[in-house]
């Protein structure tokens, strides 16, 4: 063990505001990671005034940054930020971005189409190089896995993942042998079946019909099973709720879902807490990740929604 904590590295952790609950549980993972702070101000017309406490004693030091870019109005001052810590001749930087927000916009299926995933891995790929060489960037369950070659050679990108931790909580059900694992689309099985394979699997596909897009059961059987629906985000939930339906219709005990950014706009997640009525319909367990913490604060303690915390893995990423 002393070998091992030897190797260790301490960590300076910087947050974003969003991200304070989070770091605080990722510091307590670990004796070797320092909390630090940041003063966020604003000037009289709205423009940042930024302050990094203590910036002489990172002089020599490993130091990261937990960032949330849940909106274009926090992306500023954080990219501030996140440019200037790699100059404070710190010996490496180590950038946690859990949720990549533009993933899902990486495709131009017309001349005119901007895909914004490209837009901002390059803003990151021109993070300063720190004295240790370039910044590792930290994200969980990218959307699109070719996104990966969208950054330069001035970042490593660490594509960590959150199915690590719903296997653990899978395997702490009652009916754990019970579990059939549901992709909504062959893109989720593409994401996830490697690391879910020794689950039995259910496919669902969206098929056209009329001026419907009907979700349907393309291969696999639901039938007396606790099936858990597993795909990266959720945005409206529509897609999560024609699965259920379909996958309840063919006779699934029971339906979950886990994704691991729940970003949910327009508290769009309102759709699956359990009223009192408690239809038919609901689902059972619904886990996120806290990679998205607006809406952590928003779900806390509504069923059917219980958070999968990353602080553990991304203790153990800031190690690497």
């Amino acid at each position: 063990m002393a070998m091992e904590n030897s190797r260790k590295k301490q960590v300076y952790l910087f947050y974003c505001d969003e991200c304070e609950d989070l770091a605080r549980k990722v510091a307590s993972q670990s004796d070797f990671i320092n909390l630090q702070t940041i003063k966020w101000r604003s000037f009289a017309d709205g423009f940042p005034n930024i302050f990094i406490n203590n910036a002489q004693d990172l002089r020599g030091q490993h130091v990261a940054f937990l960032a949330s870019f849940s909106s274009q109005a926090v992306i500023f001052e954080q990219l501030s930020v996140i440019y200037a810590l790699p100059r404070l001749f710190v010996a490496s930087f180590t950038l946690v971005l859990p949720f990549f927000p533009t993933g899902s916009f990486e495709r131009m299926e017309e001349e005119g189409d901007v895909a914004t995933a490209f837009t901002l891995a390059r803003m990151l790929t021109n993070i300063p190089i720190s004295r240790g060489g370039p910044t590792s960037l930290v994200i969980y369950d990218i959307h699109a896995l070719q996104e990966r070659f969208y950054f330069g050679d001035h970042v490593l990108p660490v594509f960590e993942t959150g199915i690590p931790l719903l296997k653990q909580r899978l395997h702490q059900l009652s009916d754990s042998d019970k579990i059939v694992i549901a992709f909504p689309d062959d893109g989720a099985w593409k994401r996830f079946h490697k690391q879910l394979d020794h689950f039995p699997t259910v496919v669902c596909a969206k098929v056209r019909e009329g001026d419907k897009r009907i979700v349907r059961i393309k291969e696999g059987n639901p039938s007396g099973c606790h099936v858990v629906i597993v795909d990266d985000l959720v945005q409206s939930g529509g897609t999560l709720i024609e699965c259920q339906k379909v996958l309840a219709a063919h006779g699934a005990a029971k339906v979950s879902a886990y994704v691991t950014h729940g970003v949910f706009p327009k508290r769009s997640w309102e759709r699956f807490t359990h009223k009192n009525d408690c239809s038919e319909n609901a689902f059972a367990y619904f886990w996120i990740t806290d990679s998205c913490p607006m809406t952590v604060k928003d779900i806390a303690n509504k069923a059917p929604f219980e958070v999968i915390s990353l602080a553990g893995s991304i203790a153990d990423a800031l190690q690497i």
